[in-house]
């Protein structure tokens, strides 16, 4: 078995070791295995709800695998690196950090928990369910190579201002996301965390106002590397212009601007269960790439 310590807040030299982990299993992974809130509360310490799990096989040793626990939007979310060498017959390491966040969840009085795999197999399920936790949301990651050519009118759009727009977006952003367990409690410093990255541009998050209020919008980011890639990070529009085409139009505005800069292809990722979205982007020719899954359950309070 191995050791597992609890973190509720990371110094420099834990991100660091943390941070080596998760970029050598990403390297043989051919992918993150933490999503972007996760790795931005690693990144800066741990805010809030924040709970970091390592596992050693002998004080001191290295690390053999890490977990992150957050609370989220009305649920807890988790997730689980470990390398693909400790994945299989013969290696818990997955099993005792998921057992250590769940009895976190437990001990801060329980509550509904999202446990986040990208491109998960087997293992992964019979990891989930050792756990009681089931097949839950799946994610497309879907794509498609751009330019696109599309006869449908585009609206008007206007690029964000930093230091101006944050509170008028951050309204229909979270009225457009109300239910949405990762998407929809954003706030003032969430938005200035996204703005810090190196990959903020405001010229690619596109504002549409109608009736002298913003009523949409189209949030997009760039991927570098040896295969660039433009991403349709956020699209949202408020509750009260849905019904206008504008969820189409300003993925056309995003894509758009995505070619413009000369990126080759573009991505998204969609709830497989929102199938007015998935039609939508495959008739504008998305096609999926792979799935990432929540594996989900309910954790009774231990106080």
């Amino acid at each position: 078995m191995s050791q597992v310590t609890i973190k509720r807040r990371m110094g420099e030299s834990d991100v660091a070791e943390v941070s080596e982990l998760v970029s050598a299993v990403a390297d043989a992974d051919g992918h993150r295995p933490l999503g972007e809130h996760k790795w931005l509360d690693l990144v800066h310490g741990g805010r809030k709800g924040f709970a970091g799990f390592t596992a050693r096989e002998a004080d001191h040793g290295p690390l053999v695998g890490y977990a992150q626990l957050s609370r989220g939007h009305r649920t807890w979310g988790v997730e689980v690196v470990v390398p693909p060498e400790r994945r299989g017959p013969g290696h818990s390491e997955a099993h005792e950090l998921l057992v250590a966040a769940l009895g976190e969840v437990a001990r801060q009085g329980g509550g509904h928990v999202h446990l986040w795999v990208p491109k998960p197999n087997l293992w992964w399920d019979e990891t989930a369910a050792s756990c009681r936790l089931q097949r839950g949301r799946d994610l497309y990651q879907m794509r498609r190579a751009l330019p696109i050519e599309d006869p449908t009118p585009r609206v008007e759009v206007r690029p964000f201002v930093p230091g101006d727009d944050e509170v008028a977006w951050l309204e229909v952003n979270n009225r457009a996301f109300a239910s949405h367990p990762e998407q929809g409690d954003w706030d003032l410093d969430t938005v200035l965390e996204r703005e810090a990255e190196p990959w903020f541009d405001p010229d690619g998050f596109l504002l549409h106002e109608r009736q002298g209020r913003l009523a949409a919008f189209c949030w997009t980011k760039v991927h570098g590397g040896d295969q660039p890639m433009g991403e349709i990070y956020v699209i949202g529009v408020d509750p009260d212009f849905q019904g206008l085409g504008l969820g189409r139009a300003l993925v056309l505005s995003g894509l758009d601007h995505l070619a413009a800069v000369g990126l080759p292809a573009a991505m998204l990722y969609v709830d497989a269960a929102n199938t007015a979205a998935v039609e939508l982007y495959k008739a504008l020719g998305f096609t999926v790439d792979h799935t990432d899954r929540a594996y989900t359950g309910d954790v009774r309070s231990s106080r």
